[in-house]
């Protein structure tokens, strides 16, 4: 900032300013128009070629700046946009993912300001209030009369909330507004309460309370630590991070929460509720633009003091963040696989460092990584051994599919539909697990064998009976259902293969036609509020048997569940490519079979395998987690495998084929020569086409203390220009090696 200033001093003054959004690494200069006052982190207006956007002023001139502009060329800012500026840490922080991830610092400056509605002038709300003392209107109507004593109680409401309380029509409401029953008036901004950490007093055991103690003072500590809350399924660990919260609100700081599925959390909430006495600010891709831009706002301002948010809450310009908790830390869906590619939970660790506050990682299964950092001492392991019910975890069973395998058409093994039946007749719920959406993973004809794909992508197109529709689960392409093969267009010819968790149910309906049965799967459940009421039912026993995806897994607390049967325990384990594939098929089945008797019922668990001697296998159904945990972590390092070594993912895309086939063969060519660095490939990816677009991949292996991201910028200065169709999209940390 020192050569701006002495710019001011001798003549107009300039500010660096960063594009958000585009994709550069570049501030440019601006002239600041006398009387205005601009100062690091504060959005402006600014002329950019022929457009007006908006502009972040940053404290240090960024990229190239070797080129000086004439003074007399150089364009003046508009105007300052009165939101609140991004604090300093948020800058370093976006510098930080931008060197880490090699993605344009644009790009990640844009994941600052993901709430665009609060970039726009506030459009005033008006809502309706009852005049006091008012003649009644002179016709009175039974949907007149409804709506005026529903707002006899004063309150202001906005004319579409008080005629659906009314179940009445706007224009009812508008009729009273006319004979002056009611009053239009601005309705008052909504303010977030503050949650109260005195509000209630949990009771805890002493395994839960000296993990307290040792949350709470890290808080105390005012300065960075990362601590790993191991606690097994239902051990309590919501309740005992909950108290690191109020720690934090008492010191005045805000806190944020990060689950991997927001949208299901209403149990969350509750709970939250309860212990806080008020909702905490939410954050996730359900809210509505206007919400979103008021809950920026408000992490801004400081106003909201806890948010509990998807992993984008991340990025949110907190007046004065002082403790992130990751929960389900375990979870893929803290990585982001599009345009800057992070893991939420790393981040999240960085974030804590520039922002000197504690970190804590939460999970029954905790990651790899975070089990490593943990036994080398750089996090703090706070173990949580049992339950805090008292109940002891569920038994685990393998049902062997060579032995007992389910009858012809059907996908349940006699086992688990005597486990099934057995739980029935004791009034407890039951779950199936299958881990793939849809009725079928393959449409096939069983006239001339022609298996039915997807135009766009090397997939089959799964099933939805339900929808009466195939569709692409890589790029969301979809048809009605033929009748006839599209080959050889002989009718009835298409048959079904394999089960989706619809096909599942459809078994379960059949077998058991008095159960009443749940489907929880993504693609069904129109939204966030139809998808937490029906969740409420399963926990109040409105329903006898869940079938779900992976959403089942998230953390949720039936206490009525006493039987959870994997329909196909070894979907995850096919998955060869992937170093981490039995890592996440662990982590998965052990918290799906956790969901068993977490009150006061026995759980038990089956799980339906054809390789019951598979490691994974052995782990889960001994309950043996920390031989598991040794043989992996050994695995990993013999391979230099995360965390022992860096992993880093080139792929190359084009819609010609044989252009994308030439420019991976000339980058795999162009790679800097290394003793240390591997760059294997170019192959084509396992799913070579997607969205029309075919995919090559490139993969480099480097030991954990080498400088990846320096190779790959030297990798990418010795390219030749992408241009045209050709895409290139560099992913440090993959997770995703399809």
């Amino acid at each position: 900032m020192n050569e701006h200033g002495e710019r001011g001093l001798l003549g107009p003054k300039t500010v660096p300013v960063l594009m958000p959004g585009a994709p550069l690494d570049q501030t440019y200069d601006y002239l600041v128009p006398a009387g205005l006052a601009v100062e690091p982190g504060c959005f402006v207006l600014v002329p950019f070629g022929p457009q007006t956007r908006i502009g972040v002023v940053w404290d240090t001139p960024q990229g190239d700046q070797s080129r000086a502009v004439d003074p007399k060329k150089m364009k003046a800012i508009t105007e300052r946009l009165d939101v609140p500026p991004l604090p300093a840490v948020s800058l370093r922080f976006a510098e930080w993912i931008s060197g880490y991830t090699l993605s344009p610092l644009g790009l990640v400056a844009r994941m600052t300001m993901s709430a665009q509605a609060a970039f726009e002038p506030q459009k005033p709300r008006f809502g309706v209030r009852i005049v006091a003392g008012a003649q009644e209107p002179p016709r009175m109507t039974p949907a007149r009369r409804r709506a005026l004593d529903i707002a006899a109680d004063g309150l202001i409401r906005v004319k579409s909330a008080l005629a659906t309380e009314a179940q009445c029509s706007t224009g009812v409401v508008d009729g009273l507004v006319a004979s002056g029953n009611l009053v239009e008036v601005a309705v008052p901004e909504r303010r977030y309460p503050v949650p109260d950490p005195e509000h209630r007093e949990t009771q805890f055991t002493d395994a839960q309370a000296e993990a307290v103690h040792a949350l709470v003072s890290s808080v105390d500590g005012d300065g960075f630590s990362v601590s790993l809350l191991d606690g097994v399924t239902g051990s309590g660990k919501t309740e005992v991070y909950f108290e690191a919260v109020a720690q934090t609100l008492r010191k005045g700081r805000q806190a944020l929460i990060m689950l991997p599925e927001i949208a299901l959390t209403g149990q969350f909430m509750s709970r939250f509720v309860a212990r806080f006495g008020c909702q905490p600010a939410e954050w996730h891709s359900a809210l509505s633009p206007a919400e979103r831009g008021r809950v920026w706002k408000a992490a801004a301002s400081g106003e909201a003091r806890v948010i509990v948010g998807a992993r984008s809450a991340l990025f949110l310009p907190y007046a004065d963040l002082g403790l992130v908790i990751v929960d389900e830390e375990h979870d893929a869906g803290f990585k982001q696989d599009d345009r800057v590619h992070y893991q939420a939970r790393d981040m999240s660790v960085v974030r804590g460092s520039l922002g000197k506050f504690p970190v804590v990682l939460a999970s029954a299964t905790p990651s790899i990584e975070s089990h490593v950092n943990a036994r080398t001492g750089r996090y703090r392991q706070i173990v949580l051994p049992g339950r805090f019910t008292g109940a002891d975890l569920p038994d685990v069973k393998a049902i062997d599919l060579r032995r007992d395998p389910p009858e012809k058409g059907q996908w349940l093994s006699p086992v688990l539909v005597g486990a099934l039946t057995e739980t029935l007749a004791q009034r407890q719920q039951s779950l199936l697990f299958l881990n793939r959406r849809g009725y079928a993973p393959l449409t096939l004809c069983r006239a001339c064998g022609h298996r039915v794909e997807c135009p766009q992508c090397t997939a089959w197109l799964v099933e939805h009976r339900f929808r009466r529709r195939l569709n692409c689960h890589h790029c969301g392409f979809s048809l009605a259902m033929p009748e006839a093969c599209p080959k050889c267009h002989e009718e009835g010819a298409l048959v079904a293969c394999g089960p989706g968790v619809e096909r599942v149910a459809e078994e379960v309906r059949e077998r058991f036609p008095e159960a009443r049965v749940a489907l929880l799967s993504s693609d069904l459940i129109p939204g966030l509020e139809e998808m937490r009421q029906i969740i409420g039912e399963i926990e109040s026993g409105e329903v006898d048997i869940i079938i779900g995806t992976q959403i089942v897994a998230k953390g949720h607390n039936f206490p009525l569940l006493a039987t959870v049967g994997i329909v196909d325990g070894d979907l995850g384990l096919s998955m060869g490519a992937d170093p981490r594939a039995g890592e996440r098929t662990f982590q998965l089945l052990h918290q799906v079979t956790g969901r068993a008797g977490r009150a006061m019922t026995k759980g038990r668990g089956f799980v339906q395998t054809h390789m019951p001697d598979h490691p994974v296998m052995e782990a889960i159904i001994s309950g043996d987690r920390e031989s598991f945990l040794d043989r992996e972590i050994d695995m990993r390092r013999r391979g230099l495998l995360p965390p022992f070594g860096r992993l880093a993912a080139l792929v190359i895309s084009a819609r010609d084929k044989d252009l994308a086939e030439k420019f991976a063969r000339e980058v795999a060519r162009r790679a800097p020569p290394s003793d240390r660095i591997a760059v294997l490939g170019p192959a084509e990816a396992p799913i070579a086409v997607v969205r029309g677009r075919h995919r090559w991949r490139l993969l480099v292996k480097a030991p954990r203390e080498a400088n990846i991201q320096d190779y790959l910028r030297q990798w990418g200065e010795a390219l030749p220009r992408i241009a045209g169709d050709l895409r290139l999209a560099v992913d440090v940390d993959p997770y995703n090696f399809l």
